[in-house]
């Protein structure tokens, strides 16, 4: 299992496992964070990623999960990383995609939009995060085409992982913890906004963005969300700062920052229980946001708004979002995108916006056929 970590340009490459720790049955999830706990005693690290789908075998009251072929945690245990530079991308790389389609058509989708308006307008949740697939077929090296990706597409929290004949390349821009010692940071996104066609337009465009009422009412939702559950393991909670915005090649995204004080001991199983999946993917309130997914959506998420990340012998924990994440196998690929769902939305607004977050991956696709 290679797993490479590049947030926040600090590339750590993590490979040649002493063991790699694999759960694909919900009932062994528990133990796998156990055996966790055990590897950071003795002076390991470990590296990984959870799916979404261990989000509902973390929560009792979401009922039983039926395992999948994709695990619910994967992770390697390392006697540390390497810090190397990543090689630059071949000039001329030798890859291709075909039969780029989305796994729904456009009425299903705008029947499961006007659902969600139905369980907000009855007063079941405030916000449903929707998704819903790219399809692709692929040829080519996934490596070179992630270092493609991400030249196209810089992000902070970009990572790379082979493991068992699957590729993971996230490009993603969402953080979900950092945790230092007893401090503990997440920085739920929410909130998207396309750029403008030049320099003037596109400093309006962000203005714009930050002044958008319906934006600003989702992203504030989810960073309160996060503030509650950051409160069942934590301390001291602030939001020291809202509706930030980043400007990507495509669009803009909107973010906010919640911190906390915590024990240093607190087993990680309490951590990932109170704040897994982020609320930035499910939406409000947090478990009957997660139940209408299940219902709705017509296939798991798997990585997709999973979590990808290390933990250190000092127990210090660095994660993102997977977002704007591929996943590749036997020639195929996939990649979810997706939106927070509120009163106001259309399914066209949002359906195009899903098309707007692909772009990173659809232009670049469209260009190699």
């Amino acid at each position: 299992m290679i797993v490479l970590i590049q947030f926040e340009n600090s590339p750590l490459l993590f490979r040649d496992p002493v063991r790699v720790i694999t759960c694909r049955d919900p009932s062994c999830l528990f133990d796998s964070f156990k055996r966790i706990e055990e590897a950071v005693a003795g002076g390991y690290y470990v590296a990984g990623y959870l799916s979404y789908e261990a989000g509902y075998c973390l929560e009792e009251s979401l009922g039983a999960h039926v395992p999948g072929s994709f695990p619910l945690l994967q992770m390697g245990v390392y006697t540390g990383p390497r810090v190397e530079r990543v090689p630059s991308p071949p000039p001329q790389p030798a890859i291709s995609f075909s039969d780029i389609r989305l796994n729904i058509s456009y009425d299903e989708y705008f029947s499961d939009i006007c659902a969600i308006r139905e369980h907000i307008s009855d007063g079941d949740v405030y916000q449903i995060t929707y998704c819903i697939k790219f399809l692709f077929g692929f040829r080519g090296d996934p490596f070179t085409l992630y270092r493609l990706l991400l030249r196209e597409q810089p992000v902070p929290y970009p990572a790379y992982i082979e493991a068992d004949g699957r590729y993971i390349l996230s490009l993603s821009p969402e953080m979900f913890i950092n945790k230092r010692a007893s401090r503990i940071v997440t920085k739920p996104m929410k909130g998207t906004w396309p750029r403008g066609m030049n320099a003037v337009s596109d400093i309006i465009a962000g203005i714009r963005f930050k002044r958008d009422g319906k934006n600003r009412a989702e992203n504030v939702m989810i960073a309160d969300l996060l503030r509650n559950d950051l409160g069942k393991v934590a301390g001291k909670i602030k939001v020291p700062r809202l509706f930030e915005i980043a400007k990507y090649r495509k669009l803009h995204q909107m973010t906010s920052t919640v911190t906390g004080e915590m024990d240093n001991r607190a087993p990680f199983i309490d951590i990932f229980s109170s704040l897994f999946p982020s609320g930035s993917v499910t939406g409000a309130p947090k478990i009957r946001a997660m139940r209408i997914i299940k219902e709705l959506e017509n296939e798991e998420r798997r990585i997709y708004t999973g979590t990808i990340g290390y933990i250190t012998p000092q127990r210090d924990m660095f994660f993102n979002v997977p977002i704007r994440t591929l996943l590749l196998e036997d020639g195929a690929g996939e990649m979810g995108v997706g939106g927070g769902i509120v009163w106001d939305s259309t399914p066209k607004g949002e359906w195009d916006e899903g098309l707007l977050k692909a772009r990173f991956l659809t232009d670049y696709a469209n260009n190699m056929l």
